[in-house]
């Protein structure tokens, strides 16, 4: 080979692997760190795209620090069963993976400066060109403070606080999210009534009086309560996004659309339940915010899911992000656990060390189930139970077996969060508990080797115990013998997949009492 050619190829690959550099991971399942490796606490916010002092345009990322979210982060074995305020922290980033921390732009002492210590959380920023000021709207106890700043990580200082009674009927909102139209450069305030949460406004921010304000209000939506109400633009069509009303907890991620801002939104009062969230509720989150990545070959929308774990214990890390795909104007939620994102063209990609399995940590179902309160239900999300012998699985039934069981702190020490899948029953019993994990419409299973883990523990009286994994007609099964008195992780290597299925599950034979307890169940590529 001459030189002309060894300095070609020398130039083909510095190329390529700049253009692989583009791609940088996003992990959910995990507390996430500034580039420099400190914590990052931002909760109940969201991401703004503004200029910085040089004219470079960035990513900043609003949220709350919460004092709670320290002690869970270091510690997540114990639920907190409060919301204490610190401040309202500021990221920037260019590539929404490596983020620096700017500063505490509003602190407790101006958050109390004139109040009593109260609620403060759900905010977002807008640009108010007018004033050339930088507003934020923050819930703050009964009341909305909308709080003012020269520059986006400037300190933001007190501006005005306001009812929404006059507006809405009740002086408080609901939860709330600023949208920011970067079509036409206006910020509205989506929010919900303040009571019962079964109305859902939209309202353009502006200056009024002199003050920056709410312009006017128009009702979107009136029906089943919904919270964490956000909205998202996509091909011209305007997304207006929520969940249940679950208090900390998941629900399902819902959607209705519109052609302008003020609706009509359609189906007409009646959300839909956005497909790819149902079978772990959403990620385990509730819906928080959106941010498009317009790219140089294809823009992308990012689901950004609060997971409240600090308050509701269920599972590690509170902010979980998610790559939406479309089917026309249809939105498709892709739970992954782990994906790359190009912020340069938009693109994505299933990462290596994706997670497959659906409700792994079994965190999803908030309840016991069989639960016979909200959400009713009788099977654990993304899993199916199969009762050969023993006593059926039913909610109208006091012999009924619990699905899963709620960990001691001291189990929250070697397994994830605060539930796990429970095989059981008061008299002798065989049961399956099984997953398909398939190829979605967006997110292919490829054909290849795979590995299978899980964290048992057991008791004797186990006639079969076994993890099983099922594709292309082809069983691998690791038994597990014997008590495990604590948690074990087990496994099953060089899983073969083909044709985009695989079956994954546990089977029980076992005399009445025998229990076993099964967490963090993971299917990963080799």
């Amino acid at each position: 080979m001459n030189r002309i050619s060894i300095q070609i190829v020398v130039v083909l690959l510095l190329l390529m692997s700049n253009a692989q550099a583009q791609f940088l991971n996003i992990k959910n399942d995990v507390f996430w760190n500034t580039k420099d490796g400190k914590p990052i606490y931002s909760q109940g916010g969201g991401i703004f795209k503004f200029k910085d002092a040089n004219g470079k345009e960035k990513y900043y990322w609003y949220g709350v620090h919460y004092k709670e979210a320290e002690t869970y982060r270091n510690d997540p074995s114990v639920t907190l069963p409060n919301a204490t305020f610190e401040a309202v922290t500021c990221y920037s980033s260019t590539d929404l993976v490596n983020w620096t921390f700017e500063a505490n732009v509003f602190t407790k002492e101006e958050a109390f400066k004139t109040v009593p210590k109260t609620w403060v959380g759900r905010l977002g920023v807008a640009y108010i060109k007018e004033l050339n000021k930088y507003a934020m709207f923050v819930q703050h106890g009964n009341q909305v403070l909308i709080t003012i700043a020269d520059s986006p990580t400037g300190t933001f200082k007190w501006h005005q606080r306001i009812s929404m009674k006059e507006m809405i009927g009740t002086s408080n909102t609901g939860d709330q999210t600023v949208f920011t139209d970067e079509d036409s450069g206006k910020s509205y305030l989506i929010y919900s009534y303040g009571s019962g949460r079964n109305k859902i406004y939209v309202s353009e921010i502006g200056v009024k009086d002199g003050l920056v304000n709410l312009l006017d209000c128009t009702k979107v939506f009136q029906g089943e309560s919904r919270e964490g109400n956000c909205m998202f633009k996509y091909k011209g069509k305007y997304y207006m996004a929520a969940s249940n009303i679950y208090g900390w907890d998941a629900s399902y991620a819902y959607y209705l659309v519109a052609d302008d801002i003020r609706g009509p939104y359609t189906p007409t009062n009646n959300m839909q339940v956005m497909k790819g969230s149902e079978n772990d509720y959403a990620h385990v989150t509730q819906t928080g915010f959106f941010f498009n990545i317009k790219g140089t070959k294809q823009e992308t929308v990012v689901y950004c899911g609060d997971r409240w774990a600090n308050f509701a214990g269920n599972g590690l890390g509170y902010n979980q992000w998610f790559p939406l795909s479309f089917n026309g104007a249809e939105p498709y939620f892709n739970s992954l656990s782990s994906w790359n994102i190009n912020a340069k063209t938009g693109e994505w990609k299933v990462a290596a060390d994706h997670n497959y399995v659906m409700n792994g940590s079994f965190e999803a179902d908030r309840r016991r189930i069989p639960s016979h309160v909200k959400p009713v239900q009788e099977f654990l999300l993304g899993w199916t139970t199969t009762v050969i012998e023993g006593n059926k699985v039913s909610l109208d039934s006091n012999s009924s077996p619990v699905l899963n069981y709620f960990n001691t702190q001291y189990d929250r020490t070697k397994v994830i969060g605060e539930k796990s899948l429970q095989i059981t029953d008061k008299v002798d019993f065989i049961r399956s508990v099984q997953q398909v994990i398939t190829s979605s419409p967006y997110v292919q299973l490829k054909d290849g080797h795979y590995r299978l883990t899980a964290t048992v523990k057991n008791s004797n009286g186990f006639n079969i115990l076994q993890m099983y994994a099922t594709s292309n007609n082809k069983t691998k099964v690791y038994t597990i013998s014997g008590e495990q008195s604590d948690w074990t992780t087990i496994r099953i290597d060089h899983i073969e997949v083909k044709g985009g299925q695989v079956e994954i599950g546990f089977i029980a034979d076992g005399k009445a009492h025998a229990f076993c307890l099964v967490d963090d169940v993971m299917l990963m590529k080799e």
